[in-house]
């Protein structure tokens, strides 16, 4: 079963080391069957229950899943193995175009921001007991969410959304439970979920958002949550449009009990309309970032849900963090009193340079999505080959497997930094590079 790697350990916890060094090692690889918690007890000469107890252990570290009978088996894609690992190593000389930030550009200056918060922190500093959530982007929050017919009762403030997508399912689910994810998607979503010892349930995409059919089976197969990406999907640029939440609203509406978490981290960069699919199930959570409109180093992110979603994320939060930092949050505030960011300005900019790469593509008979955001995705016949054929052209792009559990390969390509008068040449590199075959379908 375990070939020639041994298990060794008289407590739980030197057993769960043995079996996550073996993961790490590469000697247990991904979806190898574990002994049974008896017969790993019985040849360790320990009781069941401790063994039961390390695999429980390494079931919440994200390291094996199990399921019932069918019995405990390492993880496609452990804890230990980020995906970020996967990065592209580009040469001083290249064009790095694989990186996801946006163009700096096009972030405002947080100078006066950070002052004014400052000069605030400055009048009333901030003691602890104070109110986790500035009453100005309490407000401000709610404005910005009704504008999007978004009626947000509650808000909560979390840093950023990777933070505040992990709040939520670690409010309801629990270790073992299924997470249906976009595929391809962001990877750290997928990194995420068994980090919290959850299965991920690939889900389809295509470029209106997770494809219903593959929600369907997802839910079918017993998901107990749904994430999906609102605006500038990473890495596809897929954007969920009114037919296509109604749609996977009809089907939630089924599903009651089913957590979904709707992570709107385009806003600010995108000026196609909001279609989040919450809210017809009993929870649910909309998270609203402002990294990629203000900039990565500024971690916020507000939130908005259900009542006992956000009560449990706000309780959860006091527990640790406390709050998010005050200073941070005066800053947003001024951001977006001030409308430091016209977002169809920087959508225009954003779409200038992926629109003219992917028709610039069309013409030479290669296809490549991107409907919104910073991204451009390349289903290709071979990732690696890709990579490297366009390394050596002079440009550095993304290796799809970042991104993907079951969907075909591609390549990222960011257009944040790409002049609109190299697009002509990247194309041609891209031609040379996926040629002879080049697909059309995520999956």
């Amino acid at each position: 079963m375990l070939g020639d790697y041994r298990i060794r350990g008289s407590r739980a916890s030197d057993i769960a080391a043995s079996i996550e060094n073996g993961v790490a090692t590469g000697a247990l690889p991904p979806d190898r069957l574990l002994p049974p918690m008896r017969e790993l007890a019985a040849e360790l000469g320990v009781n069941p229950n401790t063994v039961a107890a390390a695999y429980r252990t390494l079931r919440e570290r994200g390291v094996i899943r199990t399921d019932g009978r069918r019995g405990s088996r390492v993880l496609a894609r452990p804890a230990t193995t980020p995906r970020d690992a996967l990065r592209t190593a580009v040469p001083a000389d290249v064009r790095d175009l694989t990186r996801g930030n946006p163009a700096v550009g096009l972030l405002p200056s947080l100078e006066g921001p950070l002052r004014t918060a400052a000069l605030r922190y400055a009048a009333s500093p901030t003691l602890y007991g104070e109110a986790p959530v500035v009453e100005d982007l309490e407000r401000l929050a709610r404005e910005r969410f009704a504008r999007d017919g978004v009626r947000a009762a509650d808000i909560a403030v979390t840093s950023g959304a990777a933070d505040g997508i992990e709040r939520v399912l670690a409010a309801h689910l629990r270790p073992g439970d299924a997470v249906a994810v976009e595929d391809p998607g962001w990877g750290s979503v997928l990194d995420l979920v068994p980090a919290l010892g959850l299965t991920p349930v690939p889900v389809a995409v295509d470029d209106d958002g997770p494809r219903p059919e593959a929600v369907a089976r997802a839910l079918a197969a017993g998901a107990r949550a749904l994430v999906v990406t609102a605006r500038a999907q990473n890495p596809t640029g897929a954007a969920v449009g009114a037919e296509r939440a109604a749609e996977l609203r009809r089907l939630l509406a089924g599903h009651p009990g089913v957590v979904v978490v709707d992570d709107d981290h385009g806003d600010g960069i995108v000026d196609l309309p909001l279609h989040p699919v919450g809210g017809t199930t009993r929870h649910w959570a909309l998270i609203r970032s402002t990294a990629k409109a203000y900039g990565p180093d500024l971690r916020l992110a507000v939130l908005t849900g259900d009542a006992v979603t956000l009560d449990r994320v706000r309780g959860r939060q006091r527990l640790g963090p406390g709050w998010v930092s005050r200073l941070l949050q005066y800053a947003v505030v001024e951001l977006w009193g001030s409308g430091a960011v016209d977002a169809t300005a920087v959508a225009r900019a954003y779409g200038l340079r992926r629109d003219g790469l992917i028709a610039a593509l069309a013409a030479r008979g290669v296809a490549a999505h991107g409907r919104s955001g910073m991204n451009v995705w390349i289903p290709v016949a071979d990732e690696t080959a890709v990579v490297t054929r366009l390394l050596t052209a002079g440009w550095g792009v993304t290796a799809g497997a970042r991104f993907r559990v079951e969907s075909g390969p591609g390549v990222r390509i960011t257009v944040s930094d790409l002049d609109p008068r190299e697009v002509e040449t990247l194309a041609d590199a891209v031609d040379r590079a996926v040629r002879p075959v080049a697909g059309g379908r995520f999956d």
